[in-house]
């Protein structure tokens, strides 16, 4: 299984405009396949929307998307509200468990992207492995990936919160089940993000 990430930076005050022009056509659009999750961003780089699909290789990443065109469904008509686009593949972590597709479990998310040193990830999975079921009871995870194709060596993990309270509350608790853990690597360098997700995220 692979997700795709789709990131859009839009002009500065379209992103209402966007989401009026996205929604109609996503109930066609996932006749074709599953949709992670639709977010926008509200803390770090502003006007920004993330999309994350579903498949399950590149192959059917391949298909699907010439069959939306093909069929005229997609994309949206958002030309001229896109100022910049980028696309990475990422991969599940293996000790995900596998969820609902529809979850209630926001409504704040928050994705931290860490880029680390070639060959550190496996590392970094070995020393999360243990912990994540700690983890998962402070915050539920949209999920937790690393990059396969686009920017490399990159480590995606994306939480749920109720408020920004619960995310303080949370992450006061990180020293008692010992999170982060120790994995010996250090990421080169960290970014951050405060997101909500659109009205027609299956992950809200």
């Amino acid at each position: 299984m692979i997700h795709e990430f789709r990131t859009y930076d839009l002009k500065p005050g379209s992103l209402a405009q966007y989401y009026k022009n996205t929604a109609p056509m996503m109930e066609k659009r996932l006749e074709y396949s599953p949709l992670v999750g639709y977010f926008h961003t509200e803390v770090g780089p502003l006007n920004r929307v993330l999309h994350i699909w579903e498949y399950e290789d590149l192959n059917e990443r391949a298909d699907v998307r010439s069959k939306v065109v093909n069929d005229g469904i997609w994309p949206p008509p958002n030309k001229g509200i896109v100022e910049n686009q980028q696309v990475d593949i990422f991969m599940p972590a293996p000790f995900m468990p596998s969820f609902e597709r529809e979850r209630a479990i926001g409504p704040l998310f928050e994705l931290r992207l860490y880029r680390y040193p070639v060959g550190a990830i496996p590392k970094v999975y070995e020393a999360w492995a243990p912990k994540i079921e700690a983890r998962m009871k402070l915050a539920q995870p949209v999920g937790i990936w690393s990059s396969d194709i686009g920017g490399v060596n990159q480590l995606a993990h994306m939480w749920a919160y109720e408020n920004f309270e619960h995310r303080m509350e949370a992450r006061k608790q990180f020293g008692s089940i010992g999170w982060p853990p120790d994995s010996g690597v250090m990421p080169i360098t960290m970014q951050n993000m405060i997101m909500f997700a659109a009205d027609f995220s299956p992950v809200q």
